[in-house]
């Protein structure tokens, strides 16, 4: 079907205008950003192409310059340049949120802004989220990468890191390359090995939070931490 055949309203642009854009789906908001499709695909095929390329917006989220050359139709700089500005704005509003409102206010902001920064990663990364005495976001640091399965983090370099910021308090976050969120008995030794090793410099672990591509867990509310 071409671009012309789609009922007007139900084109992406008039449909954000009728029903606003939570009522626009994923490949409808990049259809968006593209504007036109490529030879044989109309704008929201070649949209769907890319994600479908990508494993969705959390794997876009994580694309580098080089990945999106090697999609056809992408070879024009205009178009990259505004997806990656479009997703670098999805990152920052998320920390700037998060930096003008207590963490525990927004657990959903949270999980969101993690998911953001690590879910779509290939390989095991573990972060941290360094926050002040009212809980508002300070940073949020990559500290460790790992193989697919396993990654080492060393307790002495998170209490640095958490000194280094004055944090009075941290979430914990990695992800799960796996797709699973579900927290294993290695994830909860060591949210125990660090709640002791940050305790002893009066910084309270709030949060372990574990992501994927669309999920997220928060082993708080298992009443894991």
């Amino acid at each position: 079907m071409s671009f012309d055949e789609i009922p007007l309203e139900m084109r992406p642009r008039e449909k954000l205008m009728t029903q606003g854009v939570g009522a626009l789906g994923d490949a409808e908001l990049l259809a968006l950003l593209l504007r036109t499709g490529t030879q044989g695909k109309n704008v929201l095929q070649f949209a769907q192409e890319i994600l479908h390329s990508f494993g969705g917006l959390a794997g876009l989220l994580h694309a580098k310059v080089d990945d999106l050359r090697r999609i056809k139709g992408l070879g024009g700089n205009a178009k990259r340049a505004e997806i990656f500005a479009v997703l670098e704005i999805a990152r920052r509003t998320s920390a700037e949120e998060l930096k003008q409102r207590a963490v525990i206010d927004s657990p959903e902001t949270v999980k969101q802004h993690i998911q953001l920064q690590i879910a779509a990663r290939p390989y095991e990364v573990f972060a941290a989220l360094f926050l002040d005495a009212r809980h508002r976001l300070i940073a949020l640091e990559e500290l460790f990468r790992g193989t697919l399965t396993q990654t080492s983090v060393y307790p002495r370099e998170v209490v640095a890191r958490a000194l280094h910021h004055n944090a009075a308090a941290v979430i914990l976050a990695h992800n799960h390359p796996s797709g699973c969120v579900e927290p294993s008995r290695a994830d909860e030794a060591l949210t125990n090995a660090l709640k002791a090793a940050l305790a002893l410099i009066d910084v309270q672990v709030l949060d372990h939070v574990i992501v994927a591509p669309g999920r997220s867990l928060s082993m708080a509310e298992r009443g894991l931490v």
